[in-house]
């Protein structure tokens, strides 16, 4: 691809407004959780969802163990859980001692304060360029209330835990 389609097909995308999602999942005693662009609802019947993890971070490299990640809907003001799980990094400190969480399907977290939220078993993954793409089956997801989401434009400020 030349670099006048990269770069127009970078700025094209770069103005979309995406829900950001925190994934987590557990795996070998393990924990794991990162803040989410790339994601998407694949099928209705039956019912999929897609998300993307980068290769480089520490919960791609657990979800490659894992037989479910948890998907958490962030509200508008869940701006300090973007931080949480998009500025740090697990392989640093332990996210989940800085929230309220309980164990779902598999032990996969989630998270207390995100009341729109689903477990998704991993039924297909494979690698998409510099991202992981893991394809979802609800196995159990909760819809307490009508989502304002946490926008994209919002996360950009933030400085990833690790490079995309």
């Amino acid at each position: 691809m030349g670099d006048d389609v990269e770069g127009a097909f970078n700025d094209l995308v770069g103005e979309l407004d995406y829900a950001m999602l925190v994934v987590t999942v557990s795996a070998g005693g393990e924990r794991g959780g990162c803040l989410v662009g790339f994601a998407t609802q694949t099928s209705i019947s039956p019912p999929r969802f897609a998300i993307c993890l980068s290769d480089k971070n520490r919960t791609y490299r657990l979800a490659r163990g894992a037989g479910y990640i948890g998907v958490h809907f962030l509200a508008a003001d869940d701006e300090d859980l973007a931080e949480l799980f998009g500025a740090e990094t697990g392989d640093e400190i332990d996210k989940f001692a800085r929230v309220a969480w309980t164990p779902g399907p598999d032990g996969a977290p989630l998270l207390d304060r995100c009341l729109n939220r689903f477990v998704g078993r991993i039924v297909d993954d494979r690698p998409v360029g510099d991202h992981h793409w893991f394809l979802l089956a609800p196995v159990l997801a909760e819809h307490a209330e009508r989502l304002r989401p946490f926008p994209f434009h919002r996360a950009k400020r933030l400085e990833p835990g690790h490079e995309a």
